[in-house]
C-alpha cells in the first residue's frame, strides 16, 4: 500500500495516452481525462512534449498544504493548441506550469466584420480562462497567438497567482477596434496577484496587456501587480465602472505603452503605485487614498532591471533601457558562470545571444532605446 501511495504522487499524461491507462511513465493518460481525475493533493501531473489538441477542462482539487501540480515534463515542449485551457469548478489548489498554450489561426484569419467583444465568426481559442478556483498558481506559461485573448482571470478564481508567464500575439482585429488583451481580469474576494510576466499585443491587432477592468457591474478589487515587463503595445490599464479598492502596482517596467490607474469609476478607493518605469505614461484617476511614489515617467539613459524567477533559479526576465542609445549595454548575473538570452517572443528558438560571463558580467549588443530577454542559466 505504500508504495501504491508514492506511486500515484507522480502521473503522467501523453499525446498518445488512453484513459484506460494507469498513468505510468510507461502507460500515461490522456490530457482531457488526467485534468478531471481525483488525484491525491500532492500529486504532480507530468505532461509529457508533444501536441494537445481538444476539450481540456481542469477540475482537479489540492490542498493548500498540498496542492496538485500540472508541469510539463523538464526539457520537453508539451503544446496545448488550438483548445485553451478552463480551470472550473470544483478547482482548487491547482498549479499549472512550464506549458505552451497557443493558438495556430493565420493572421489574415483574425478579422471579423463582427463589432463587440466576442464575435461568433472566428476559429480559435480563448487562451487560458479561469473562472474558478482557490489558492491556485499559473507559472511559467508560454501564452501565445490565441485568437480570442491570453488570459481571461475572471471574479470566481480567489487567491490565485499568474507568475513569470510569456504572454503576446493575442487577439483579433473587428470594424470597431482591435480586441483581445493579454491578461482581462476582475476580482471581488480575496486577492488575484499578476507577477513576473512578459505581456505584448501585436501590431495587428489586440487591445491592452493588462486590462484589469469591468462595467459598473464588475468588481476591480484587490490586486497585486508587480515586477513584470510590458512592451511594445498594449496599454496596461486596471480600472472600470465601479470603484476599485486594494490596487497595489509595484515594480513594472513599461516601454512603448502607458499605465492609467482609474477608469470611469467616480471615486475609488487606494492605490498604492511605486517604483515603476513608465516612459510611455503613467496616470492615477479618481482615487481617495493614493500612494504614488519612486515612479519614473521618462525613459531611462541606462537602467538594466533583472527579475529572478521564484519557482526556476535558473531562469530570469530581462529589461534594459537605453535611452543614452548605447552599442552595448553590462548586464550582471552573480553567480551565473554562463547565460542564454532568448527572445520572449521566441523562447522555443535560437537564442539572441549567448556566452559565458566574467565576474558575472556579460554585454548586450543594443539596436536600440529598448530590449527584453529571458535569461537562463548556462553551464
Amino acid at each position: 500500500m505504500i508504495a501504491l501511495a508514492l506511486l500515484l504522487l507522480d502521473v503522467y499524461a501523453a499525446p498518445d495516452g488512453k484513459a484506460s491507462n494507469p498513468g505510468t511513465k510507461e502507460a500515461p493518460w490522456d490530457l482531457a481525462s488526467a485534468l478531471t481525475r481525483s488525484l491525491e493533493p500532492g500529486t504532480t501531473l507530468w505532461v509529457r512534449g508533444g501536441e494537445y489538441r481538444g476539450t481540456f477542462e481542469v477540475k482537479l482539487r489540492g490542498t493548500a498544504e498540498k496542492p496538485v501540480v500540472v508541469r510539463g515534463a523538464p526539457g520537453e515542449r508539451a503544446s496545448i493548441l488550438d483548445s485553451g485551457l478552463k480551470v472550473l469548478a470544483p478547482a482548487d489548489y491547482v498549479w499549472i506550469r512550464d506549458l505552451e498554450i497557443a493558438g495556430t489561426t493565420p493572421v489574415e484569419k483574425r478579422v471579423t466584420a463582427q463589432k463587440g467583444s466576442w464575435s461568433s465568426d472566428l476559429p480559435g481559442s480563448g487562451g487560458l480562462e479561469i473562472h474558478a478556483g482557490k489558492g491556485c498558481k499559473f507559472i511559467n506559461l508560454v501564452i501565445h497567438d490565441n485568437l480570442l485573448g491570453g488570459v481571461g482571470w475572471w471574479a470566481g478564481s480567489t487567491d490565485s497567482e499568474l507568475y513569470g508567464c510569456l504572454i503576446y500575439n493575442n487577439g483579433w482585429k473587428g470594424p470597431d477596434r482591435d480586441h483581445g488583451h493579454g491578461v482581462y481580469a476582475q476580482n471581488r474576494d480575496g486577492m488575484k496577484r499578476i507577477a513576473g510576466c512578459v505581456l505584448s499585443v501585436p501590431p495587428w491587432g489586440g487591445a491592452y496587456t493588462v486590462h484589469a477592468f469591468g462595467s459598473s457591474k464588475a468588481y476591480v478589487d484587490h490586486f497585486l501587480i508587480e515586477d513584470n515587463i510590458a512592451y511594445a503595445r498594449g496599454p496596461f490599464l486596471v480600472g472600470g465602472g465601479r470603484p476599485s479598492r486594494g490596487i497595489r502596482v509595484f515594480r513594472n517596467h513599461l516601454h512603448g505603452i502607458g499605465m492609467r490607474l482609474g477608469y470611469t469609476a467616480p471615486e475609488n478607493e487606494d492605490v498604492e503605485v511605486r517604483d515603476n518605469v513608465a516612459p510611455g505614461g503613467l496616470s492615477v484617476n479618481k482615487f481617495k487614498r493614493v500612494v504614488d511614489e519612486g515612479n519614473l515617467r521618462a525613459l531611462p539613459a541606462r537602467k538594466v532591471v533583472v527579475i529572478p524567477n521564484a519557482y526556476d533559479p535558473d531562469r530570469a526576465h530581462v529589461a534594459i533601457y537605453n535611452g543614452a542609445r548605447a552599442e552595448a549595454v553590462e548586464l550582471e548575473l552573480p553567480g551565473w558562470p554562463a547565460v542564454r538570452l532568448m527572445d520572449p517572443k521566441d523562447v522555443y528558438g535560437k537564442p539572441a545571444l549567448e556566452g559565458r560571463l566574467t565576474e558575472g558580467k556579460i554585454r548586450v549588443p543594443m539596436a536600440g532605446d529598448f530590449a527584453v530577454f529571458v535569461a537562463f542559466r548556462g553551464e
